[in-house]
């Protein structure tokens, strides 16, 4: 049977999981009576829920006696380790434009990681049953974006197929009208365009681990394509390790891909993908070899955290009233555990101390993380991100993005305030008839903490993408603090609404009346730029005149409601958000208002002198 490896790479919400959903409903991997439900590589409930993906999934599926392996990569920024590991794996991929959106700054760093691996791409211009697209001018912004990635004259007259992942129709016309039922224009293409792997079954064996996955059974499991030969479970095999060295090791598990299953499998072929078992701290780049013949391939590389965050044991007063999994012990365990499978995470753990730095891609892939592990039953307190500083050249330097903003023309005066007070450098301004689009250079630092700001300055209607550029010298002045004030509670005790009353004409509450408070707890915004200590518990001093039914006619505004990462990207380098499985709070890291106050002024002469 022929094999073609291929991965589908696209800018977030440009339809990849979907469209691999048609796929397996279009080949003959499934049988008839089988059900097959929508986005069913995402197996993630956060992936579910928020609609990306987070890890990168493989499937394989048979078509016209060719089986086609399929890798789903994340479309986000934050999880491109993942999208670059991929590339090495597999000998083309479907490039996925959105008809209506055209390229985006995720379609560039996902190409750009594609061509740089020389893997063969066919652009699928993907949702051209929306309204008001513009085909013409996204087949011209995909040709441009090639030109200006450098991509060699073979790869510029690439295949196009037009296609509709929402309604399962495609067709290599670029007239919605001609579009058919079924994937075949792609399927066909793949099998047509794709050059098939190397299938030398008999050569010394050569795998390459791209991926890692971890289960409790056989700990680190390592994912790559077979180059050549054949590996077998119960082989005895040498892996090359990073550092030059070399073990030896015996194949106890050895699993295939077929439609959404992992099966174990006894033997696998060059050209085959493949998850392997047997050595416990097995890493992506290491090259597993046949005994007496170590050809190690070339290392991968793989770019570096730019954002780190303290973890710690959960310090609050409400500590372990919700969570079953508080020590520092169970934390570690579960951090280490995440490490084993995420190349792109670092954890670091504070000697002394019951904290850690934990490093990653971004925001978002940290975010995943604590999500994850406050639905597993964790307690634990995390700082504000902060971007890793690295000394090159003897100069401090920090990570820059390449940002991109489409926001409609009402709005731009606002946004390139706020992005010019955050040292962001205007590249390039292009003003169409409703929105316009902005192209900055922006250090990291000037992002963290805008997201909220910027939905609230567009009223939900601006679109932010970013992606790493590369490290420069430290920009001189300070950026990515929040400016206003916070109302903080100096009780402990359950809200009243007699308090909240008198309170919300200060600012804006973060809380509704019979939530569990503490000293040194955010309770809401302040409407000014300074912190303000605040009675939340007060209750009203009953008289013969007053009664306690008087609080049934009083009417209070809605709380402002905070994600998890808006939460992270509000707080100061000060305050800290205490994660539980039910909630979480934001709070000051010294919660005694007066010890804060004194810190406060002692930090407030330092700067002054």
């Amino acid at each position: 049977m022929e094999v073609r490896n291929i991965a589908i790479i696209a800018h977030v919400d440009h339809g990849k999981t979907t469209l691999v959903d048609q796929l397996l409903k279009a080949s003959e991997t499934f049988r008839s009576n089988e059900e097959l439900n929508d986005r069913a590589m995402d197996s993630n409930d956060l992936e579910r829920e928020r609609g990306i993906t987070i890890l990168a999934k493989t499937t394989s599926i048979i078509y016209h006696d060719t089986k086609i392996n399929i890798l789903d990569t994340p479309g986000h920024a934050d999880f491109g380790g993942e999208v670059e590991r991929i590339m090495n794996m597999v000998d083309g991929c479907l490039l996925l434009v959105d008809a209506f959106e055209g390229t985006m700054p995720q379609t560039r760093f996902v190409l750009k990681k594609a061509l740089e691996n020389h893997v063969k791409p066919i652009v699928v211009v993907n949702k051209v049953d929306r309204a008001n697209i513009d085909i013409q001018r996204t087949l011209d912004e995909v040709l441009t974006l090639f030109i200006e990635l450098g991509a060699p004259d073979e790869f510029l007259d690439f295949k196009t197929i037009y296609a509709s992942g929402l309604k399962g129709t495609s067709s290599l016309s670029e007239d919605p009208a001609d579009q058919v039922n079924g994937m075949d224009a792609i399927l066909q293409s793949i099998i047509d365009e794709i050059p098939a792997p190397s299938m030398d079954k008999d050569a010394p064996l050569q795998l390459q681990i791209s991926l890692l996955d971890y289960n409790d059974f056989v700990g680190r499991i390592g994912i790559g394509t077979i180059k050549r030969g054949t590996i077998k479970v119960n082989d005895n095999v040498s892996v090359s390790r990073l550092d030059g060295s070399v073990v030896n090791f015996r194949v106890l598990k050895l699993f295939g891909f077929q439609g959404l299953k992992r099966l174990e499998i006894n033997e696998a072929h060059a050209g085959d993908i493949v998850a392997v078992a047997g050595l416990a701290d097995i890493n992506v780049g290491e090259t597993i070899c046949q005994s007496g013949h170590v050809e190690p391939l070339p290392l991968i590389r793989l770019d570096e955290p730019t954002l780190q965050m303290t973890f710690g044991t959960n310090s609050s007063p409400l500590s372990g009233k919700d969570g079953k999994l508080l020590t520092a012990r169970k934390i570690e365990e579960r951090l280490y555990r995440e490490t084993q499978k995420d190349v792109a995470l670092r954890v670091s753990r504070i000697p002394n101390t019951e904290s850690w730095i934990v490093s990653g891609r971004g925001e978002l892939h940290l975010s995943i993380l604590i999500e994850n592990m406050r639905r597993e039953g964790f307690e634990l307190e995390v700082s504000k991100p902060q971007v890793i500083i690295k000394e090159i050249d003897g100069v401090k330097c920090e990570p820059y993005e390449d940002l991109t903003i489409d926001v409609p023309n009402e709005y731009v005066g606002d946004i390139m305030t706020t992005i010019g007070d955050r040292n962001g450098e205007l590249i390039n301004m292009d003003a169409k008839e409703t929105v316009t689009l902005l192209q900055y250079v922006i250090p990291s630092r000037g992002l963290l903490g805008y997201m909220t700001n910027f939905m609230t300055l567009t009223k939900g209607y601006g679109i932010l993408s970013h992606t790493y550029k590369e490290y420069r010298p430290i920009a001189s002045h300070s950026i990515g603090e929040r400016s206003i004030g916070v109302l903080v509670s100096v009780q402990a005790g359950q809200a009243t609404p007699y308090a909240i009353e008198h309170v919300e004409e200060r600012g804006t509450m973060f809380i509704d009346p019979g939530t569990e408070v503490y000293e040194g707890m955010i309770v809401g915004e302040h409407r000014y730029d300074f912190d303000l200590a605040v009675n939340i518990t007060e209750k009203k001093n009953l008289t013969n005149v007053r009664s306690s039914n008087k609080d049934n006619t009083v009417v209070l505004k809605s709380p402002r409601r905070l994600s998890l990462e808006a939460c992270l990207d509000y707080i100061n380098s000060d305050e800290l958000v205490e994660i539980t499985p039910t909630t979480y709070r934001m709070r000051k890291k010294i919660l005694n208002t007066a010890e804060r106050k004194k810190h406060e002024a002692h930090v407030k002469k330092e700067q002054e002198n």
